[in-house]
């Protein structure tokens, strides 16, 4: 009995193993991808939030003239970038590369983790799951084109309008700017899955609806020290990154009520046929 835990301990870790093997080999081709593309990618995605027809702008702009007769939004037409160290500029291909990878494959990587799952899963369990597997990616995904379309560029135009004096010359670091851009978007995009940990937590009987209610001005004072971090010292950003996390945590009470009443009329069929 002994050896043949042993050996269904190691074939599992055999079999994750495996999936990770492949999931690396897919961040791995997708970094490739975007290596391949670079230069494309950093002019027109990467730099994009830094000039003034990138489509936020654009339609912050739209709503700007019906209202106030203006654009309101103005950025200079060059963003000055500077390298002050040798290896810099392939440091940071080699880390826009990798995040780009990571995001491309992310959907494959979940796809992964479910194969590995679902065999220890019974047939009901397994279809709750695929709807599970499935809102891991849809809410990362919806997490990073947040932070990029929403919070990104008010965070670079707040940095960009920004001046203490005229004499200042405005010269960017490369660095800097790539800090910011990864600290938003993957930022954004890991705090999305939080709908997925209440779940988790409220399946397991450590949270209840109740005390998410309870403690919501609590939760409110964490989310805004969430979203300081994530974004940089404005305000605008920090609110701007705020408010859908504000509306994930209302989604995440509703969720976890929904996920709660579940658990407790099961555990009330068991006690019946008990």
């Amino acid at each position: 009995m002994s050896e043949g835990k042993d050996l269904s301990f190691w074939g599992h870790i055999g079999e994750l193993r495996g999936h990770l093997i492949r999931s690396i080999i897919a961040i791995i081709v997708a970094a490739f991808i975007i290596g391949y593309n670079i230069e494309w990618i950093m002019d027109h995605v990467f730099f994009g939030p830094t000039r003034n027809d990138f489509p936020t702008f654009k339609i912050a702009n739209h709503f700007s003239r019906m209202i106030l007769g203006e654009d309101s939004i103005k950025l200079p037409k060059e963003f000055p970038v500077r390298v002050q160290r040798l290896y810099q500029q392939f440091n940071v291909m080699m880390a826009v590369s990798i995040f780009g990878g990571i995001v491309l494959a992310f959907p494959y990587i979940v796809w992964e983790l479910w194969r590995f799952i679902s065999p220890a899963l019974h047939q009901k369990e397994r279809k709750n799951s695929i709807f599970i597997i499935n809102s891991v990616w849809i809410l990362f995904m919806a997490g990073v084109l947040c932070g990029y379309y929403l919070i990104l560029p008010f965070a670079v135009n707040f940095g960009v309008i920004f001046k203490i004096s005229n004499i200042i010359v405005p010269l960017y670091d490369l660095s800097d700017y790539t800090t910011l851009f990864l600290q938003v978007v993957l930022g954004m995009g890991v705090v999305f899955l939080f709908p997925i940990l209440i779940y988790f937590l409220t399946s397991i009987g450590i949270l209840t609806p109740m005390f998410m209610r309870t403690y919501r001005r609590h939760a409110i004072v964490m989310i805004m020290v969430v979203a300081a971090i994530i974004t940089p010292a404005d305000v605008l950003s920090m609110m701007m990154a705020a408010l859908p996390l504000l509306f994930l945590y209302e989604f995440s009470i509703i969720a976890s009520g929904y996920t709660y009443k579940k658990i407790q009329k099961a555990n009330a069929n068991l006690s019946a046929k008990d």
